[in-house]
């Protein structure tokens, strides 16, 4: 015979399950037509998947578009930013709040605040990327993907480097919209968050955010 208590926790369960699910979603990038996951997270929506938006000067890592599929393409700043080419040899000095960059219409390039509201939103920067990784996807020490955000490792390369890839299944970069802290890095061995600047020529992934 079931309990009240057990019966009010099994609607609980019930109700916290399908209130999660309900903030899991889709959206088509008109440019291509390709099919984004996207996922709320306390008051943001982000893409559940890396972006991957042919942009003149993207890659996939090792140049095949196997990776492209699960990793999404690798960019480097400046074309993250959509701006003149000339910053990636100056300061570019512009406003990081809601920059469209390469992302679709209705987002933008997540600033480094941004991801500090995210990691805020998922327990702190002590334990952000345990919940963020991918369950699967990563060499060791998987995440739990507790919010759908499903961070994935897609390596790193450089625009002056012909054949030159790292760190696949290891590591993840995602670039943000802020210039002196421009570079968001999960590893595969650390639950906790980490921002460093970083050069402009790197090729790292993107992550959009909704307006």
């Amino acid at each position: 015979m079931t309990t009240p208590k057990l019966t009010a926790a099994l609607a609980c369960t019930l109700l916290c399950t399908a209130l999660f699910a309900q903030q899991k979603g889709t959206f088509t990038d008109t440019r291509d037509g390709k099919i984004y996951k996207t996922t709320k997270i306390g008051e943001q929506v982000w893409m559940a998947e890396n972006l991957n938006y042919e942009a003149e000067g993207s890659r996939c890592y090792n140049d095949s578009t196997v990776y492209c599929d699960k990793y999404g393409r690798l960019y480097d700043w400046i074309t993250a930013m959509d701006i003149d080419e000339k910053y990636i040899y100056e300061e570019w000095g512009g406003n990081d709040v809601k920059h469209k960059g390469i992302c679709p219409t209705g987002w933008h390039l997540p600033n480094k605040k941004e991801w500090d509201v995210l990691d805020i939103a998922v327990g702190g920067k002590e334990t952000a990327d345990k919940y963020l990784k991918a369950i699967s996807g990563w060499s060791s020490d998987r995440g739990e993907d507790k919010y759908g955000f499903s961070a994935l490792p897609g390596g790193f390369s450089s625009r002056a480097s012909k054949g030159f890839f790292s760190s696949v299944g290891d590591r993840g970069y995602w670039w943000t919209s802020t210039e002196n802290i421009n570079e968001r890095l999960i590893y595969h061995w650390y639950d906790n968050a980490h921002y460093s600047p970083s050069s402009k020529y790197m090729l790292y992934s993107v992550r959009c955010v909704q307006d």
